[in-house]
């Protein structure tokens, strides 16, 4: 069996605990997975992030090469696709909205190991 994705596996490892997501259409933040689940390969979760009310959906790409993001606003019958998440960042349950791209606080993905 191949290897799973390694931003699915970190979102999976990191949760229930708050983390930043740095995606592709450039926007950051703080998100909380209500659920998160693999099927073999697929990956799927579910959350929300901490300064909008939008519910957000992650699933891996049909090559299982991307985590991409679908978002949902309030009171709103259709999903919007956002992009992909590009970085995985720890955080803390008091973590802020700003956003340091000081690469020593930052862990890109190493698709290398995909």
């Amino acid at each position: 069996m191949a290897d799973l994705n390694t931003v699915a596996k970190q979102i999976h490892n990191l949760s229930p605990e708050p983390i930043r997501l740095f995606l592709s259409d450039g926007s950051s933040g703080i998100f909380e997975m209500n659920n998160t689940e693999f099927f073999q390969q697929e990956f799927q979760a579910e959350g929300s992030k901490k300064s909008d009310d939008a519910a957000y959906r992650f699933i891996t790409s049909d090559d299982y090469e991307e985590v991409l993001v679908g978002k949902q606003e309030p009171e709103a019958d259709e999903w919007t696709m956002i992009g992909e998440i590009l970085r995985v960042e720890a955080t803390s349950s008091e973590g802020a909205e700003e956003v340091s791209l000081d690469e020593s606080h930052v862990r890109e993905v190493d698709r290398s190991d995909n």
